[in-house]
C-alpha cells in the first residue's frame, strides 16, 4: 500500500472521472435488483465474510504504526517475506512479493479480534472502526492529478447523489438493506441507550472518500506553492465541515435522507475557487498538477522522444 521511492503513482484521469458515476449508478442498480430478488440474509453473510477480510488488511495498515510501538520488547523483531514466483530462473515473474515482520503479525492478530467483533455482533462502533479504515486508505490510495478532473468527478457524483436519492428510493433502500461497513452510523440515541443506542443517522464513505482525495489534492497544492501554509488545505476542510453540518442540519428540518453530496460538492469546490481568487493563485490552482506527464498516451510520449532523438542528431551534424 506505501509507494515506493521512485514508483510512479496511479492516479485518475478524466475519463476515469467522467465514467465513474455512470460504473458506480451500475453497481448500485445492481446491489438494488440483488437485494430485491434474493433474501437479504444470505447476501449479507457473503457481504460480511467479504468485508471482513478486507477490513482486517484495512485496519492493519492503519493501525500498524501504532501496535507496532505497543509491542512489548520480550516479543522479538523478526522478519519474514512472502514471495509466489511464476516462471523459471530466466524468465522469473513475481505474483505475490511481500515483506512484513513478526510486529505486523501482532498487529494483523489484533485487527482479527476487531473484525470477529464486527462480524459477530456488527456494532456501531466497530463499523465505524472498520469503515474508517476503509476510507483512510481510500483517499491514501486514489489520486487526483489536477483540480479540472476533481471538479469533473465531484460534479458527477453530484448528479449521482441527487439522483438516486431524490429521484428514486435505490439509494435509501440499499444503505438499509447492505450490512458492510461502507457507511459510517451515528447514533441518535446514544444519551439514551448508550453503546446499545439502535437508531441511527449513515454517512456513506464515497460522502468521505470522494471529497477527501480532492482536499488531498489542495494540500499537495499548498506544498507546491511553498509558502510554509497549508491555507487551501485547511480552507476547504473546514468548507467540507460546514457541508456536512448543513447536510445534518437539513435532514433533520425535513426528516428525509440528504445525498451529503449535495451540500459538500459545491462547499469544496466554492473555497478553493473563492480563496485563489482573492490570493491571486487562479492561474496557479488551475495549472497545477502532480504528475504532469500522467495521461498522456505512451504513442505521444514515442512520438516525442523520436523527434527530440532527430532533432539532436541535426544539431549535432
Amino acid at each position: 500500500m506505501f509507494q515506493a521511492a521512485g514508483e510512479k503513482v496511479d492516479t485518475m484521469t478524466s475519463k476515469d472521472a467522467a465514467l465513474f458515476p455512470i460504473i458506480a449508478s451500475c453497481a448500485l442498480f445492481g446491489l438494488y435488483i440483488v437485494f430485491t430478488v434474493f433474501s437479504k440474509e444470505y447476501i449479507n453473510l457473503l457481504l460480511s465474510s467479504y468485508f471482513f477480510f478486507l477490513g482486517v488488511l484495512a485496519l492493519s495498515h492503519v493501525f500498524s504504526p501504532v501496535i507496532s510501538g505497543l509491542v512489548p520488547a520480550s516479543i522479538p523483531l523478526e522478519s519474514f517475506q512472502l514471495q509466489l514466483v511464476k516462471g523459471d530462473k530466466e524468465k522469473k515473474e513475481y505474483l505475490i512479493n511481500y515483506s512484513f515482520t513478526s510486529y505486523d503479525l501482532v498487529c494483523l492478530a489484533v485487527c482479527a479480534v476487531l473484525g470477529v467483533w464486527y462480524l459477530l455482533k456488527k456494532h456501531w462502533i466497530a463499523n465505524n472502526l472498520l469503515g474508517l479504515a476503509f476510507a483512510i486508505n481510500g483517499v491514501e490510495l486514489l489520486h487526483l492529478n489536477n483540480v479540472q478532473t476533481g471538479a469533473l468527478l465531484l460534479g458527477g457524483l453530484f448528479i449521482y447523489d441527487v439522483f438516486w436519492v431524490f429521484g428514486t428510493n435505490v439509494m435509501v433502500t440499499v444503505a438499509k438493506s447492505f450490512e458492510a461497513p461502507i457507511k459510517l452510523v451515528f447514533p441518535q440515541d446514544l444519551l439514551e441507550k448508550g453503546l446499545e443506542a439502535d437508531n441511527f443517522a449513515m454517512l456513506g464513505l464515497g460522502d468521505i472518500v470522494i471529497p477527501g482525495i480532492f482536499i488531498a489534492l489542495l494540500l499537495r497544492f499548498d506544498h507546491s506553492l511553498n509558502r510554509g501554509s497549508n491555507t487551501y488545505f485547511k480552507a476547504t476542510f473546514v468548507a467540507y465541515f460546514a457541508g456536512l453540518m448543513m447536510t445534518i442540519f437539513v435532514m433533520h428540518v425535513f426528516k428525509h435522507a440528504q445525498p451529503a453530496l449535495l451540500y459538500l460538492v459545491p462547499a469544496c469546490l466554492a473555497a478553493p475557487i473563492v480563496l485563489a481568487a482573492i490570493k491571486g493563485d487562479i492561474k496557479a490552482l488551475f495549472k497545477y498538477e502532480d504528475h504532469p506527464n500522467d495521461g498522456e498516451p505512451e504513442a505521444e510520449k514515442d512520438s516525442d522522444k523520436k523527434k527530440s532523438g532527430k532533432k539532436d542528431v541535426k544539431k549535432d551534424k
